[in-house]
């Protein structure tokens, strides 16, 4: 009997550690006050190294080599953390599960991925997550990713940027279904590059000390017009295809985008007066008298031009240029 008792307790402890144990190619982790408990799958456990030590600031290094071993990982955050952050870096793309998670950094981003590649935010459906950070000038955003950002699932995600963006991605950003919600930002609610595109979903920035929404070209690759299903594409440009925009409560603009800004359905509670886009550059040209110069996007004579887009104007030639 109490060889079969013992063997019973060992199956169920072993079908408990199972179930524990998170799937495949998958990182855990559930913030608990100061404390955070990360749990890595075992076939990418020589792939991810917990640099956290059970700390509430999560630090994990993805290794190169996860590319050609096992592929993407997803890595699912949930719980709350008055002090707390998740830090990753690696050089492949990954998937980001927000999972019911509340989050502040005092110090400086809430999530911050140093991946620049394709990073997947899955704004889990059902659930409300929530940001927050703290001064940091080395940071961009309460939300900073490196590469390109896909905002994915019908969750929703509440930001406020107490430092400087909202949300900062140095590559493009693409929305699907989630709902972002921005109460506040000290610069601009979302602040991209290369292109923002938004096939669905909701935006609503209710207060930014800057522009709403506002999309550069990337300086430090070729710029592009619109391309093909956006593939390789640094224009700039803001696209709206369907969802709602509500943006209010904005210092400069609603949109402001180095390239072009297109609305081909959806909702929106601005009017185009207030989004700034490179087809001032007709209006500005035309109102300029004839003779050289250099111009802003509002149209003012520029003598020291610097880092952004600007008019040149030699006769009856006009261009655009962009300034490193």
């Amino acid at each position: 009997m109490k060889k079969v008792l013992t063997a019973i307790v060992a199956l169920l402890t072993g079908i408990a550690a199972a179930q524990a144990a998170p799937a495949s190619n998958t990182v855990e982790i559930v913030f608990n006050g100061t404390t955070a408990t990360v749990s890595v799958a075992a076939n990418i456990s020589n792939y991810v190294t917990d640099k956290s030590e059970g700390s509430s600031h999560v630090k994990l290094i993805q290794s190169a080599s996860v590319n050609d071993a096992i592929g993407e990982i997803s890595y699912i955050l949930s719980g709350s953390s008055d002090d707390g952050e998740f830090y990753l870096e690696g050089t492949y793309k990954a998937t980001v599960e927000l999972n019911g998670l509340t989050l502040n950094n005092p110090s400086g981003p809430a999530v911050n991925i140093q991946n620049g590649k394709r990073i997947k935010v899955k704004v889990n459906e059902g659930t409300v997550n929530t940001l927050s950070d703290g001064k940091n000038d080395n940071y961009n955003g309460c939300l900073h990713v490196k590469g390109h950002t896909e905002f994915r699932s019908k969750g929703t995600l509440n930001v406020t940027g107490n430092s400087r963006h909202a949300i900062y991605s140095k590559e493009y950003i693409q929305l699907k279904n989630a709902t972002i919600n921005i109460s506040s930002a000290v610069k601009d609610g979302i602040h991209c590059k290369e292109y923002f595109y938004m096939e669905s979903g909701t935006v609503k920035i209710a207060s930014a000390g800057d522009d709403g929404i506002q999309v550069e070209v990337d300086d430090e690759i070729a710029t592009t017009g619109t391309t093909s299903d956006h593939e390789d594409e640094n224009s700039g440009s803001f696209y709206q295809d369907a969802g709602k925009l509500d943006i209010s409560g904005y210092a400069g603009k609603a949109i402001k985008a180095d390239g072009i800004i297109t609305f081909k359905g959806g909702s929106r509670n601005f009017p185009s007066t207030d989004t700034e886009d490179a087809t001032a550059i007709a209006a500005i040209a035309a109102a300029q008298p004839a003779g050289s110069g250099c111009y802003d996007l509002q149209g003012r004579r520029v003598t020291d031009a610097r880092k952004g887009i600007y008019i040149f104007k030699s006769g009856n030639t006009t261009t655009k240029r962009y300034i490193k």
